[in-house]
């Protein structure tokens, strides 16, 4: 039995469901214990698509115990469902004190393993080790224990045991807004790695950082690109600080290879080099990079013409961009943005240095067909220029909201604010519009010229709308 406290309603949460998992299949699983009074898997509020947890509700708390205990980790379409009880109070969810991060497992554990080795010291409300889409283990995971005491017992016993081939790390975990200023600048720890070569593992990069001092964690990470990083954890400050010392830009090229060229990445790291610099948190990332991206928008509009270009197809990336351009003079830069599955967004920008070579990318580029698509290219502006040059011309071009001096109200109804800019006022037989008051175009002089409407073509319209008169129709426009 996982929990020796049931809650007040006999409602288990259900986890780690595959994507395809309706409440069918969850009905007819459950079902078998006892009788259920409702099944919900949540699901996406504008897509419609599961979230991949839902939850059973049991007439009565027996069930719900048996299903506990007998149906947790069930193989439910190719995945392992995760059971615990439904808790509606978020604050004993939350609570940090009987919560264990447990590191560098083993990749074939997973939940059931990790919660029957932790099982033994206390009853577990929540057990996961952490995996990707594809189900592969990230080598952590979490514990939730119901008591501090099973908790503080499991790290005890447990931390820096051997389980599963490797030396697992056990700490209580952290609250995330407790650890905003944790690996600050001057006490940093944790080390974020890239450019390092392809064949490196975590077995690798535990050897070669390892000798820089105690190492508590090492961690692999692919995004949805392809490439590659990893978070290198020290025990002790000065190792860290050491470490980025020596091994920040370290060349990683071999012999034969240093004749060549370095390549140079987006954010002017060299490729053949290691990155090897303090982990920072995500909203201080966030803060440095806005600021960075702020002066070189402010050097670029000063030394550089910036081009707009839409309708890219999904495959184009900076390198192909750039290629495009190439031709018309010298690129400064050249982006295409992507989205988080790896495809372009369908547009970009490319720097110029000079006005002739963004001009003549634009006459020749423009409306060009390329992979069936025809792009769109202009010149880049900012938000606030296009809102202003949008307003501008809509003042420019939009009609009067009121009749021009001079103009005759031939209708038998006054001119009003409801009646249409171009002077309009009761309507002609059969709903058509009287043309018989002027029509005024604004910005043109006021010679006033009297054009008949062609009687052929009024004629084919009258056998629509027999009771037209077509030679009582006329227009007035001030030309």
């Amino acid at each position: 039995m996982q929990a020796n406290k049931a809650p007040q309603i006999a409602s288990l949460y259900v986890g780690d469901l595959h994507p395809d998992v309706t409440e069918a299949m969850l009905y007819e699983l459950f079902n078998r214990i006892g009788p259920v009074a409702s099944i919900r898997v949540c699901r996406d509020k504008i897509n419609r698509k599961s979230l991949g947890y839902g939850y059973v509700n049991f007439h009565n708390f027996s069930d719900a115990e048996t299903a506990l205990d007998t149906l947790s980790y069930t193989n439910i379409h190719g995945r392992s469902c995760r059971l615990m009880w439904s808790q509606r109070d978020t604050g004993s969810r939350k609570t940090s004190n009987s919560n264990v991060y447990v590191a560098n497992l083993d990749k074939n554990i997973d939940n059931k393993a990790l919660h029957d080795t932790f099982s033994v010291f206390g009853d577990i409300c929540s057990c996961k080790v952490a995996a990707d889409r594809l189900g592969n283990s990230y080598g952590y995971g979490f514990v939730h224990f119901e008591t501090a005491e099973a908790a503080q017992d499991a790290i005890t016993k447990l931390n820096n045991m051997e389980v599963g081939g490797k030396r697992i790390q056990v700490c209580l975990c952290e609250n995330r807004k407790d650890a905003q200023n944790s690996n600050g600048a001057s006490d940093f720890t944790n080390l974020y790695v890239k450019c390092f070569p392809e064949h490196w593992t975590e077995e690798t990069l535990r050897e070669e950082f390892g000798t820089f001092g105690s190492l508590t964690g090492v961690a692999v990470r692919t995004d949805g690109q392809g490439r590659r990083c990893a978070f290198v954890n020290f025990e002790h400050h000065q190792d860290a600080k050491e470490c980025v010392k020596v091994m920040h830009m370290k060349d990683m090229r071999s012999p034969d290879e240093h004749s060549q060229d370095e390549e140079v990445g987006t954010d002017g790291h060299p490729l053949t080099r290691l990155y090897v610099q303090r982990a920072q948190p995500k909203a201080e990332r966030e803060r440095m990079l806005k600021s960075q991206y702020a002066y070189d928008a402010a050097i670029k509009n000063k030394k550089s013409i910036s081009l707009y270009i839409k309708g890219l197809q999904e495959n184009v990336r900076d390198e192909s961009l750039r290629s495009m351009f190439e031709p018309f003079g010298q690129v400064l830069s050249a982006t295409a943005p992507v989205d988080s599955n790896g495809n372009c967004r369908g547009f970009g920008f490319v720097n110029y240095a000079t006005v002739e070579e963004a001009t003549k990318a634009v006459s020749q580029m423009h409306l060009k067909v390329i992979d069936g698509r025809a792009i769109h290219v202009d010149l880049a502006e900012s938000k606030q220029d296009r809102e202003a040059r949008q307003a501008r011309a809509h003042q420019r071009f939009a009609p009067p909201m009121r009749p021009m001096m001079g103009m005759a109200n031939r209708g038998k109804f006054p001119m009003g604010p409801t009646m249409g800019p171009m002077g309009m006022n009761k309507p002609g037989p059969c709903g058509m519009p009287n043309f018989a008051n002027p029509v005024s175009f604004p910005g043109r002089p006021t010679r006033q010229l009297h054009y008949k409407i062609c009687f052929g073509l009024l004629t084919q319209l009258s056998r629509h709308f027999s009771a037209c008169n077509p030679q009582a129709y006329g227009i007035y426009i001030y030309v």
